[in-house]
């Protein structure tokens, strides 16, 4: 299979010097290769990505309600409300709902509708990361990075869920293409497309997107063509045009009135501003700030009196009320093995963060090739560099203005930007943000099997040797731990050892005899530290993903599929959606709960709830007097406390709630448990003035 990089634009235009000056580029006779090499590897990403995805049902939940809700009306949807009375918004920018949105628009809201949209940015993330590298480095390595991609498990993870992390790796590999293409041609239309993109990356996921930026920034200024400072002004207009196109819908909704708007989900101060730098930003770095100290802990109730008191009330109730009958309920089939809980965070940050618990078992598989490949690639450029005759041709072909440099510097340092921001950020930082890392390890997976080919290839083999011998001895004493902590595949350890040997012990024989082989035990040895990662993406296919932390690995905590609910909790909240609907629910929420995740799933299944203090449940969207003149003009009535996050303390208005609303026994709305202790609902039609008065006048 050919190491040579595929004929690029500058070379078809170039003299037979320059032409000379580079290998090869790949013949005609070879496009059947190239092509069949991209369709293995788009193939192999819709597996992965595509295999009983089904079974997810509505994954994130709090985002299919969202997309349920923006269905309801434009005002919705271009403010991305959370719920379809349009009192909380969700706590993302748009773009990547917007896209589910329009896919449930055109094909109905329905599961795979949320979900194939996300599948198939995985698979055209991959197809573009391949098309960029085999441009410049060769079949060979775009098929091993396409390959590589493909198989990172958390990359396989959030593209199989609806969240926003598929889309985000979309865009930013876009942008890098169009970036190399800048950095080879100075073309204006490349580099603005770049910042175009990025900036629609940032309407994805806020100032995530902008971890791909000084690789960029840093490649165009060391490989664009003409002069330092021409390329600092056109840095510097494409800056402007990336940050016109990221704040333009935060301006937009700046620019409107808090009242004509939902609240900004998870803000402090209403304002998409302070979610951006704070929620969303700089408090995910340097440690939260204004939103949830604690995520580690179960769900429980935030209920208004003691446990004994509540039970002795409910008993009381029962006398007067048809007596509850505990129903049974069957397991789960998915939770055996598995853990109860998710891992929500990565280990403390520090140098290995990446290789621990959380974090390593999603990412850290390949990342030693990775960064020695990303090392090889550079030391490879430099050696062909000095060694060609100096010139304006040297600098052009094998230089600065090497092609491939270009494309080695912004894959990989995007790369690099985002191992360190995740293994030093002191803010959340959830297992699934690795899977940023996925396109950059990849491509330096493949892009280092051939520049540590071409270094065992040279007169003297001994970096290369080196280079790859500790490539080697690094990935495979990674996955040993790993497989060795998560007790996964555990028989494949001799496998590996002896086969990470054999490889070296081949590349040895191969450089001594025939060094133009050298690609041959390469690929291979590659080709076996794949394997257990891939097989381990592969679990994502065993059960429904958890909805908020998406992972792969068989002892990952599974999800429920369809609504989000176990079949206990669906009875719960199937028994209360009829209650509230045949007693009367006010016509614009029939539903306050406390967070965003206990209201999802009513609206799921078609109630108009809300959430009164958004999804962490401490937002302040709601107080005491606002909740009253909801009840007022009967636009809502039945407060359910208690549910996801409701330990936190909710918000004024949920605290009035306690003191000033009817409590519901059990019993009135045919709960099929006794003392559902985690749910309470209220009533609160004609307690407007006590609701006004707010906790304090409650409690008078």
């Amino acid at each position: 299979m050919a190491l040579e990089p595929e004929r690029t634009e500058l070379e078809l235009a170039g003299t037979p010097a320059r032409r000379r000056a580079l290998p090869r580029a790949l013949g005609s006779e070879r496009v059947w290769l190239h092509c069949a090499a991209l369709g293995v590897v788009i193939a192999l990403a819709a597996v992965m990505n595509t295999v009983r995805l089904a079974q997810n049902g509505y994954a994130n939940i709090f985002y299919s309600a969202g997309v349920r809700s923006m269905l309801d009306s434009l005002h919705n949807f271009f403010f991305v409300s959370f719920d379809p009375g349009g009192l909380v918004t969700v706590d993302k920018p748009p773009l990547a709902l917007w896209v589910q949105t329009l896919s449930a628009k055109l094909f109905g809201f329905a599961p795979l509708s949320l979900l194939l949209p996300e599948a198939l940015m995985g698979v055209a993330a991959v197809a573009v990361l391949y098309v960029i590298v085999a441009r410049r480095f060769g079949t060979l390595a775009a098929l091993a990075a396409g390959v590589a991609t493909a198989l990172f498990p958390s990359f396989v993870a959030v593209s199989r869920a609806n969240g926003v992390d598929a889309l985000l790796i979309l865009l930013l590999t876009l942008a890098c293409g169009a970036a190399i293409s800048a950095c080879q041609t100075g073309r204006w239309r490349s580099l603005l497309a770049s910042a175009v993109l990025v900036g629609l990356a940032f309407n994805t996921k806020t100032l995530a997107a902008y971890l791909a930026v000084p690789a960029l920034a840093f490649a165009y200024l060391v490989c664009g063509p003409r002069g330092v400072r021409r390329r600092l002004v056109q840095l510097v207009l494409a800056g402007i045009v990336m940050g016109a196109v990221s704040f333009c819908w935060i301006a937009a909704v700046e620019a409107t009135p808090a009242s004509k708007r939902p609240y900004v989900g998870s803000s402090t101060n209403n304002t998409e501003l302070g979610l951006t730098f704070e929620y969303n930003g700089f408090g995910r770095v340097e440690g939260q700030a204004g939103g949830p100290n604690d995520t580690r802990g179960r769900p429980g109730a935030y209920v208004p009196a003691s446990t004994q008191q509540r039970v002795d009330r409910q008993r009381a109730a029962e006398h007067h009320l048809a007596p509850i009958h505990e129903r049974s309920f069957p397991p789960s089939p998915y939770l055996a093995g598995r853990n109860a809980t998710p891992i929500p965070f990565g280990e403390a940050p520090g140098p290995l963060r990446l290789f621990g618990t959380g974090l390593g078992d999603q990412a850290a598989w390949t990342l030693p090739f990775a960064v020695l490949g990303l090392l090889a690639a550079l030391a490879l450029l430099i050696l062909e560099a000095r060694a060609a005759p100096a010139g304006e041709e040297q600098e052009r072909l094998l230089g600065r203005r090497d092609p491939r440099l270009a494309c080695v510097l912004v894959l990989g340092g995007w790369l690099l930007t985002e191992a360190v921001i995740l293994s030093t950020s002191k803010g959340i930082v959830h297992p699934y943000y690795v899977s940023a890392l996925a396109p950059g390890a990849g491509a330096m997976c493949g892009i280092g099997l051939v520049s540590l080919a071409r270094l065992c290839q040279r007169r003297v083999p001994l970096l290369g040797l080196a280079l790859t011998a500790t490539a080697l001895a690094a990935t495979s004493l990674v996955e040993v731990v790993l497989i060795h902590r998560e007790h996964y595949m555990t028989a494949f350890l001799p496998v590996l050892a002896a086969g990470a040997g054999a490889c070296m012990l081949a590349l040895l024989a191969v450089v001594l005899i025939r060094p133009r082989w050298a690609a041959a035990p390469l690929t291979l040895a590659l080709a076996l530290v794949l394997v257990v990662p891939g097989a381990y993406a592969s679990t994502t296919w065993l059960a429904p993903v958890e909805s908020t932390f998406p992972a792969a690995g068989p002892r990952e905590t599974a999800g429920e599929g369809g609504v989000g609910l176990n079949p206990r909790d669906l009875a719960i909240n199937e028994a209360i959606l009829h209650y509230v609907s045949s007693h009367q629910p006010a016509h614009r929420f029939e539903l306050l709960t406390v967070a965003a995740d206990t209201s999802a799933p009513y609206i799921l299944l078609g109630m108009r709830a809300a959430a009164l203090a958004g999804y962490s449940g401490v937002d302040p969207a709601l107080d005491g007097p606002g909740l009253a003149r909801l009840v007022a003009r009967h636009q809502a009535r039945y407060v359910l406390l208690g549910g996801e996050y409701s330990t936190r303390g909710g918000n004024e208005a949920s605290r009035a709630v306690i003191g000033s609303c009817h409590e519901l026994a059990p019993a009135e709305w045919n709960s099929p448990v006794p003392y559902p202790f985690g749910l309470v609902l209220f009533d609160c039609a004609g307690d407007e003035r006590a609701l006004a008065a707010g906790p304090e006048g409650a409690s008078r």
